[in-house]
C-alpha cells in the first residue's frame, strides 16, 4: 500500500493534509512532517485542520501555517487524511469530491478512501510517514525530524504503551540523530501547560471514583466554564487515574454542550479498550482509545463501565 500512496503522490500536485477533530500529537506531527515531505518532492501541500493546532504543539516546525477552516477551500486535487477512519472525523467540509488518500495506524481503521494504507503493526502514523519519506528520497530536516519525534513520543505515552519495542526506539534513534532534540521535544509537550488545565485537573480528582481495577473521573461543562479551560485542557488527565497503582483501565468523561459526554479509555495492558470504544462508534489503540456516549452522566458512566467489566482481556 506504501506504493500505492507514492504513487498517486507522483500523479497529483496539489495536496490538502488533515486528520481527525480535536488532533493529538500524532496527528498534528505526521500532518506537518508529511507536509514538508511533500513539499520536498515538489508538490503544492497545505496542512487543514478543523481545530487548529493545541497549545502545546505550536512550537512544532510549521505549526504557524496550519490553516484552522470547518471546510476545505483551494484547487486540491488530493486529500491525505492522517490517523482518521473517515471523512466525518475530521469535522471538514470540501473533502467529498477529491481524491482521498488516507494512512492510518490503529487496529480500528477503516478503508474509506481511494488509496487506503493502514498498518496496525506501526506503533504511530508518525512511523508510517517516516517509511514514506525514506522510500521517496527525502532528507530528514532537524525540523521534521522534530515533528516526528514528536508524534512518536507523544502516541506512544512517552514509550510507556503497550507495543512499545525495539523498533520504536530504533526509530527515535533515527530521528533524533536526524536532528530532534528529545529534551526540547519532552518540555514542549509536557512542561508547557496553562494554569486552566491544572485547575481543571483539580476538578476532575474530586470526581475520582475506584472499583477494583477500574477508575473513572468526569468533567461539566460548567467545570469547564469555571476554570476557564478549553477542550485541549483536557487531554491527557485520563492518565493521572491509570496512574494509582492497582487501576488497570482508567476513563475519563467529558461533558460535550450537546449533553453528551466524550469518554477517553485507557489500559495498562491487561484489557483491550480499543474494542470497548469500538462498541459506542468510537476506536483507537489497545492501551489508548476514545468515543462518545449518550448523557445523563449516570448512564454514560452506567454504560460504559459495563462494557469494561466484560471487555477483552489481552492475550
Amino acid at each position: 500500500m506504501l506504493q500505492d500512496v507514492l504513487r498517486q503522490i507522483e500523479q497529483h500536485q496539489r495536496f490538502v493534509l488533515t486528520s481527525h477533530a480535536r488532533p493529538d500529537g500524532d496527528a498534528i506531527g505526521s500532518a506537518l512532517a508529511c507536509c514538508q515531505v511533500l513539499r520536498a518532492m515538489g508538490k503544492q501541500a497545505d496542512v487543514v485542520l478543523h481545530d487548529g493546532v493545541p497549545r502545546i504543539y505550536r512550537s512544532l516546525p510549521f505549526a504557524d501555517q496550519v490553516v484552522q477552516s470547518s471546510r476545505v477551500q483551494g484547487s486540491y486535487e488530493a486529500a491525505i487524511i492522517l490517523e482518521c477512519d473517515s471523512i466525518h472525523r475530521t469535522r471538514l467540509e470540501g473533502l467529498e469530491n477529491r481524491f482521498l488518500i488516507s494512512i492510518d495506524h490503529h487496529v480500528s481503521g477503516r478503508p474509506f478512501a481511494h488509496v487506503n494504507w493502514i498498518d496496525p503493526h506501526a506503533v504511530a502514523t508518525a512511523e508510517m510517514v517516516f517509511r514514506l519519506a525514506r522510500e521517496a528520497g527525502v532528507k530528514f530536516s532537524p525540523e521534521i525530524a522534530t515533528c516526528l519525534y514528536t508524534a512518536l513520543m507523544t502516541d506512544t505515552g512517552s514509550f510507556m504503551f503497550q507495543g512499545t519495542n525495539e523498533n520504536t526506539f530504533a526509530l527515535a534513534r533515527e530521528l533524533v540523530l536526524a536532528g530532534a532534540d528529545p529534551a526540547h521535544c519532552a518540555r514542549g509537550i509536557y512542561f508547557a501547560h496553562s494554569a486552566a488545565k491544572l485547575r481543571l485537573l483539580g476538578e476532575a480528582l474530586r470526581n475520582l471514583n475506584q472499583e477494583a481495577h477500574l477508575g473513572w473521573v468526569w468533567i461539566t461543562q460548567k467545570q469547564m466554564e469555571r476554570c476557564g479551560a478549553k477542550e485541549e485542557d483536557c487531554e491527557g488527565l485520563v492518565n493521572y487515574v491509570l496512574s494509582i497503582g492497582e487501576v488497570e483501565v482508567a476513563a475519563f468523561f467529558r461533558e460535550l454542550p450537546d449533553g453528551r459526554y466524550r469518554v477517553s479509555l485507557r489500559s495498562k495492558g491487561k484489557l483491550d479498550v480499543s474494542d470497548v470504544a469500538e462498541s459506542f462508534g468510537g476506536g483507537g489503540h489497545q492501551c489508548a482509545s476514545g468515543c462518545s456516549v449518550d448523557g445523563p452522566l449516570a448512564d454514560a458512566v452506567r454504560q460504559v463501565l459495563s462494557q469494561l467489566r466484560r471487555g477483552p482481556s489481552v492475550q
